[in-house]
């Protein structure tokens, strides 16, 4: 779905403060309700946001948003992500790339890399590098989902546990206060779970948005990574483990 620079600003607002009311939205950009009530549907439609009573809530729960929706969330802060964990990967190394659309940012900001091999679960990640002579591909095997081109179930466990790596890099859907890192499909967790045991160096990307959501499964700990990439870290306790247990912070807006 393309944003028109207002249902931009509603989608930040409602990640910003939960949720937003047709009423203000009105008063805020100087529209009618109609107008308002047509971006909100038009954002609910595309599973964005979520209808309540009068306006409408930033999605959470048990329920992921869809692949093209998560693309837009928080793009420019995804690509600055990327473009940073990018930049711990030297030459010549073995990755693990997740399912996710940040793990996503950092496959195309690998692009300029020479003689990495990546191991991916990821159809959209495979796609975009393996035109790139100087990255070798491999995927795994296993279920596709054809909501996002992640590739799940036991046959993708087995094939990551053939590996040991240099680096995986990893997302998550939500981040609990806790530090746990939970996700929506538990398929999707057991392969995670395969990729931080299976590889020597662990990097969690993540846009602040997730500290934001909950999801019902679970995938670990940001205690088990190494390096924990993030626009803002607005969790205080999240940035004391972090400290506590040697994990690296890296805020690009810092």
């Amino acid at each position: 779905m393309y944003l028109t620079g207002r249902q931009a600003e509603i989608l930040e607002l409602a990640k910003n403060e939960g949720r937003v009311l047709v009423e203000e939205l009105a008063q805020r950009f100087s529209v009618t309700p109609q107008t308002i009530r047509k971006d909100l549907n038009d954002l609910c439609d595309a599973k964005i946001l979520n209808r309540i009573h009068g306006g409408a809530i930033f999605p959470s729960g048990k329920e992921n948003v869809k692949y093209d929706a998560r693309r837009q969330i928080a793009a420019p802060e995804k690509q600055a992500i990327g473009r940073a964990a990018a930049a711990l990967i030297p030459d010549n190394a073995s990755l693990f790339i997740n399912i996710g659309t940040t793990t996503e940012a950092v496959g195309e900001a690998l692009l300029d890399h020479k003689e990495l091999m990546v191991i991916t679960n990821n159809i959209n990640v495979a796609n975009h590098l393996r035109v790139f002579p100087s990255i070798e591909v491999v995927i795994t095997g296993g279920v596709v989902r054809g909501s996002d081109g992640g590739i799940v179930g036991e046959a993708a466990v087995d094939f990551i546990k053939q590996f040991k790596v240099d680096f995986a890099v990893i997302g998550a859907s939500a981040i609990d206060h806790d530090g746990a890192l939970l996700d929506f499909d538990f398929r999707e967790v057991k392969v995670a779970q395969a990729i931080i045991a299976n590889a020597r160096h662990v990097i969690l990307v993540s846009d602040s948005t997730k500290f934001e959501r909950t999801a019902p499964v679970r995938i670990g700990h940001i205690s088990q990574v190494q390096t924990f990439i993030t626009d803002r870290c607005l969790i205080d306790n999240v940035r004391k483990i972090c400290a506590e247990q040697d994990v690296r912070l890296i805020e690009t807006e810092a």
